[in-house]
């Protein structure tokens, strides 16, 4: 294979050879020289001014104050995590609670429920005899009354017979007995 021609700018002048430029230098080293000895001269100030070490203790510090905010971190994590189990073990302890005061609750309106309900029966049956003890009462009244109606028709019929049957003299002869029996008892 053959290798392609590596071609060159060059300045030519008429009449003369092409000639090779020459490398510029200063005071007989060259650019990459210099570079070289600029950079040496860089790292010779930065080690003589201990910059490496200043380097080392800003990043040890900022290490410090990282582990330092990490550790803070873990802690409040930690505390965190402690609280939010504190509060977990509150709400377990609250919907316990809750369900303790609904079961008491309904326990409570059952007895409610039954006193009113045991309340309204003993009501019922005081207002029912309350009702008998009335009609008792009222029958009685009208027994009584019709007793003294009738007591008091039987005296009206009685004295029209005795007013029809009995005579003066039979009414002499009774009042005659009841005043002996009178002196007999006496």
């Amino acid at each position: 294979m053959a290798e392609p021609a590596h071609t060159t700018a060059t300045t030519e002048v008429p009449g003369h050879a092409p000639a090779e430029h020459a490398e510029p230098t200063a005071l007989g080293m060259t650019p990459t020289a210099w570079v070289a000895l600029a950079m040496i001269a860089v790292f010779a100030v930065f080690l003589w001014a201990r910059v490496p070490r200043a380097v080392a203790k800003a990043l040890d510090a900022q290490i410090a104050t990282i582990r330092k905010r990490l550790d803070e971190a873990a802690s409040l994590r930690e505390e965190a995590e402690a609280l939010k189990k504190e509060y977990q073990k509150k709400a377990k302890a609250a919907d316990k609670e809750a369900a303790a005061m609904i079961d008491r609750a309904r326990h409570e309106a059952e007895a409610i429920v039954a006193k009113a309900d045991a309340d309204a029966k003993a009501l019922v049956e005081r207002r029912a005899r309350m009702a008998e003890d009335k009609i008792a009462a009222e029958e009685r009244t009208a027994i009584n009354e019709l007793r003294a109606s009738a007591a008091a028709a039987a005296a009206r019929a009685a004295e029209k017979l005795i007013a029809d049957r009995h005579d003066a003299k039979a009414d002499a002869r009774l009042v005659d007995q009841a005043i002996g029996q009178l002196n007999k008892s006496a």
